[in-house]
């Protein structure tokens, strides 16, 4: 994860980039939609009553798969006074520059947190594959290779190089070494 720059030889290795991409995010929503679900559950008979849990149950039923976006439900921080310290229904304690937080309530908003990223990236990799798609579709592929700006594995921008150009095989180092040639005898002289 974080900014890089990737180089695909044709449209067709572009395509599976995204493809695996999107497989990898969609399996993740999996795993961190049924660790939720899983929470939900065992946390149901201490806190059926409790306002965040209802909100959470209802969001929960809502998912249907990583492209639908779920509302966001994060605890709510007061900013006065310069503490930081958090909302009366807040389960969160401000620590430096991260909230913490040592409920069951914490880790259902992260999860519904992460989960809510998650989507929005197969949605921005899906829009990405349309747009590559319409490439293939004006003609371009064959002799051009695409230099990928990508943030956060999402691809942001694309440059088309022509192939054969001298850019193509990478960077080039060159480089002459030279050493002093210094001979000295066994007896030292």
């Amino acid at each position: 994860m974080g900014t890089e720059i990737r180089t695909f030889g044709s449209l067709k290795e572009t395509n599976e980039f995204l493809l695996d991409q999107a497989s990898q995010y969609r399996s993740l929503f999996e795993d961190y939609s049924q660790w939720l679900g899983s929470l939900l559950r065992s946390a149901e008979a201490e806190h059926k009553n409790d306002d965040w849990y209802q909100k959470s149950a209802v969001l929960m039923k809502s998912l249907k798969g990583p492209t639908k976006k779920t509302p966001e439900n994060k605890a709510v921080v007061k900013k006065g006074g310069g503490k930081g310290k958090p909302a009366e229904d807040s389960c969160w304690v401000q620590s430096g520059d991260i909230m913490l937080s040592s409920t069951e309530q914490g880790q259902v908003e992260i999860l519904f947190e992460a989960i809510e990223k998650i989507s929005a990236k197969v949605l921005d990799l899906e829009k990405f594959k349309g747009t590559m798609q319409q490439l293939e579709r004006i003609g371009l592929g064959k002799n051009v290779n695409y230099i990928i700006y990508l943030e956060d594995d999402i691809p942001k921008k694309i440059v088309l190089k022509p192939k054969g150009s001298q850019t193509d095989s990478g960077f080039k180092f060159a480089t002459e070494l030279s050493v002093a040639a210094k001979y000295t005898g066994f007896n030292g002289s």
